[in-house]
C-alpha cells in the first residue's frame, strides 16, 4: 500500500500542460536580461499598486486584507522579502482575529466602533459627505465640507 503525503504538504493538482507552460515562460524570461528587468519592474509596479490599494481600504468594509495579501503575493513572486512579509502579516492577522474572537462583547464592540469612526472621519476628510449632500439638495450644510478639500 502506498503512503500519501500529509495534507499540509500536498499541492492541489494542476494540469501538467499549464505548469509546463508557466515554467517555459519563466525560463524564457530568465534567459533575456532586458526582459527579466522589465518583468521585475512590471511585477513591482503592479504589486505595489495592489498593496497600496489594499492598505488604503483596510478600515472599510470589504476585502482590504485580502487585497493586501494579494499585493504581497504578487511581489513575493519575484522578491524573497515580500514572501517573508506575507508570511509574517498573515500570521499577525490570524493572531489578531483569534485574539479578537476570544474577547468579551464590549471589547469587540469598541473595536467595531473605532473602525467605524476611522471610516467616517476619512470619508469626511475626503469630502464624500459634501459631494453626497450636493446630490440630494443639502449643499447649504457647510459642516459636511472637508476642512482639507473644502
Amino acid at each position: 500500500m502506498t503512503q500519501r503525503p500529509p495534507a499540509e504538504t500536498a499541492k492541489p493538482p494542476v494540469p501538467s500542460g499549464i505548469r509546463a507552460r508557466i515554467k517555459d515562460f519563466r525560463a524564457d524570461i530568465e534567459l533575456r536580461p532586458t526582459l527579466r528587468r522589465a518583468w521585475r519592474i512590471g511585477v513591482t509596479v503592479i504589486g505595489l499598486a495592489v498593496l497600496t490599494l489594499g492598505i488604503l481600504i483596510i478600515p472599510y468594509p470589504g476585502p482590504g486584507w485580502l487585497i493586501v495579501f494579494a499585493g504581497l503575493a504578487i511581489l513575493g513572486s519575484e522578491f524573497l522579502w515580500a514572501k517573508r512579509v506575507l508570511r509574517y502579516a498573515r500570521g499577525k492577522y490570524d493572531a489578531w482575529t483569534a485574539w479578537l474572537g476570544r474577547q468579551r462583547l464590549l471589547v469587540r464592540v469598541l473595536v467595531f466602533a473605532t473602525t467605524t469612526l476611522i471610516v467616517v472621519v476619512t470619508l469626511w476628510l475626503l469630502n464624500t459627505f459634501w459631494l453626497l449632500a450636493g446630490w440630494v439638495g443639502f449643499a447649504d450644510r457647510t459642516w459636511l465640507q472637508s476642512p482639507l478639500l473644502g
